[in-house]
């Protein structure tokens, strides 16, 4: 075949360290405005970003020519940088781990409804147990020991 191509979408998920609850509704959607682009910057379709005070969701339609751990080390760290010299934060920085996980185009708009709702989601669950359910709903193996930094 001389052409590749692909179609891969995938949710992204990760915190801030010690889940500080650091990111300001007043300047989130600027945050989350600079994560698409950043996502945009490396050949990803990004679909929707959003989240609360400790965390973050990207649903992002995959490049054929980058990893995930790649794509999300890049996101990590442009926009920790952001955060650091926009919001004069010095300290903030993200989790080591993350969580992705693979969302077929037939489930690409619940993903954007459930990322839009993130607020009124976190009003009755942790950060915590929404990760948690998130693996069990992806069959994800995980020791609790080593989930949370």
């Amino acid at each position: 075949m001389p052409q590749s191509l692909s179609q891969a979408y995938l949710h992204l998920v990760f915190s801030i360290k010690d889940r500080h609850s650091w990111i300001s509704p007043s300047w989130e959607c600027d945050l989350w405005a600079y994560v698409a682009g950043a996502g945009s910057s490396h050949g990803c379709q990004v679909i929707k970003v959003g989240g609360v005070e400790d965390h973050l969701h990207v649903l992002i339609r995959q490049s054929r020519t980058r990893t995930i751990a790649d794509l999300v080390s890049s996101l990590k760290v442009e926009s920790s940088k952001w955060v650091k010299a926009n919001q004069q934060n010095p300290l903030f920085c993200w989790q080591f781990g993350y969580g992705a996980f693979s969302v077929s185009q037939s489930n690409v708009d619940a993903v954007i409804d459930y990322i839009a709702s993130q607020r009124e989601h976190h009003a009755k669950h942790t950060f915590q147990d929404e990760f948690r359910a998130l693996l069990s709903k992806h069959k994800v193996a995980w020791d609790e020991r080593y989930v949370w930094d």
